[in-house]
């Protein structure tokens, strides 16, 4: 039986544990990227899968991980991939109805851009599979999307790539009604939600969405 939903622990930041841990599911399928290992022991729980170079994991962790008969996946450490595209492309043979990626925001620059840009690969932009870290998630509309969240949550549209047209929004502060956007202005940065649940549509292009939550004093985390 192929899981419903699986989740992949990179091995970035993960600033918040307690929000991280609100993500998970006790029937959740659990990929660990390398040293994203440390997260999964952190949360409480064992991958189901350990995939990548494993330079980053300790010998304890490797040790639990055996013990525990999970899958292991280990490449040469020359390669073209990073170890979070191999725990992307390994998800998605197991056809799952979503997957979200936790710690791969923040930290390193050119490991988030690259983490971010995975997710434009037509293949992926059009699943449900987002990248988050309990604070912020950050995914890809094609057609439309739906954002989950709260009053007063930020969020941000960015044209992906080029032009973005036939913007429609609903349920944001600063509506947008069969708009334009383009990636040279800052149009779509900072718009709020005005309830729990706001809704994109576009007509074409690839638009990238960063939803940060506002937690319950209305601080941003910034």
């Amino acid at each position: 039986m192929f899981p419903k939903r699986i989740i992949i622990l990179a091995n970035g930041d993960l600033p918040d544990l307690e929000k991280a841990r609100t993500f998970l599911h006790d029937d959740d399928f659990i990929i660990a990227v390398d040293g994203g290992t440390r997260h999964a022991l952190a949360l409480g729980r064992i991958p189901n899968v350990l995939i990548g170079d494993l330079d980053s994991v300790t010998d304890e962790e490797r040790r639990k991980m055996k013990e525990s008969n999970a899958e292991i996946f280990q490449f040469p450490r020359d390669k073209n991939e990073t170890d979070l595209e191999l725990a992307i492309q390994h998800a998605q043979i197991l056809n799952p109805e979503q997957i979200i990626i936790l710690a791969a925001l923040g930290g390193r620059l050119d490991q988030t851009l690259g983490n971010i840009s995975l997710l434009s690969d037509t293949q992926h932009a059009t699943r449900n599979i987002r990248l988050d870290d309990g604070i912020e998630e950050v995914f890809f509309c094609c057609k439309h999307a739906q954002i989950n969240g709260a009053n007063g949550d930020i969020v941000s549209l960015i044209p992906w790539q080029g032009e973005v047209t036939g913007v429609v929004t609903t349920d944001l502060k600063w509506r947008l009604q069969n708009e334009t956007l383009y990636p040279q202005k800052t149009r779509g940065i900072s718009n709020e939600m005005t309830g729990n649940t706001a809704t994109v549509q576009i007509e074409s292009g690839l638009l990238l969405i960063a939803h940060r939550r506002i937690d319950k004093r209305g601080d941003s985390h910034f």
